[in-house]
């Protein structure tokens, strides 16, 4: 295959690993943020301790977390096809993707707010501050350096995911690397789609990394 005819299929791959790995990133956060949040509180010596509902909720994230990608991409394919109409395509392994992120991205976002310094919820809830206002005006905020680098890990696993997911038609550079580098013994298109995803990963680690390092000297400057 010519580099005039690889192209439009790698642009396209691209665009369409992209569009996964940003929805499914976004409803990882929607999704991951709160949970994350509810397992710190609601543990033991947490603001809003409940050890049952704590319990549940980590049995939900320990399941999520634990299944392989690409059986929890078969399983849901039922689920997918009722939520967005087919079981192909980009748009139909957002599905899977997200739901494979959240409860990974929970875990994350739950270790960074245990690093924040209790004291400091100590002080906020001394002067008549709310669970919900230490939560907004001191847990997240404190934590938000960790925050981005716990998504930085999940956007780049997702990345990984998302060719995965070309082995069941979800289009992307996987399924570009499966129909074309594997099935038609493309060699050098191959090699391009793993350099066109080691691009698209370092540049998520970069742009996470500068931004963690801008938060953490705003947040000293302001100490």
């Amino acid at each position: 295959m010519t580099w005039e005819q690889m192209q439009p299929l790698l642009w396209q791959g691209t665009i369409d690993t992209l569009y996964m790995v940003w929805w499914s990133s976004l409803f990882a956060v929607i999704g991951g943020l709160p949970l994350g949040v509810l397992l710190v509180l609601t543990d033991n010596g947490g603001l809003l301790r409940n050890v049952p509902v704590n319990r549940v909720l980590g049995f939900v994230v320990n399941v999520g977390r634990s299944l392989p990608f690409i059986i929890l991409l078969v399983a849901l394919i039922p689920f997918t096809r009722f939520v967005v109409g087919t079981a192909i395509g980009p748009t139909a392994a957002v599905v899977p993707l997200a739901v494979g992120a959240i409860p990974f991205f929970a875990r994350l976002v739950e270790t960074a707010v245990r690093e924040v310094d209790h004291g400091l919820v100590e002080a906020a809830l001394a002067m008549g501050g709310g669970v919900w206002a230490v939560v907004r005006k001191i847990l997240l905020p404190q934590a938000l350096p960790s925050l981005v680098a716990g998504l930085t890990t999940t956007v780049i696993a997702l990345i990984g995911y998302s060719a995965m997911a070309g082995a069941v038609g979800g289009g992307g550079l996987g399924t570009i690397a499966l129909n074309y580098g594997y099935r038609r013994s493309e060699t050098d298109f191959m090699l391009v789609i793993i350099l066109a995803l080691i691009v698209i990963v370092t540049v998520a680690q970069l742009i996470g990394d500068g931004v963690v390092r801008l938060l953490a000297r705003r947040e000293r400057a302001g100490t």
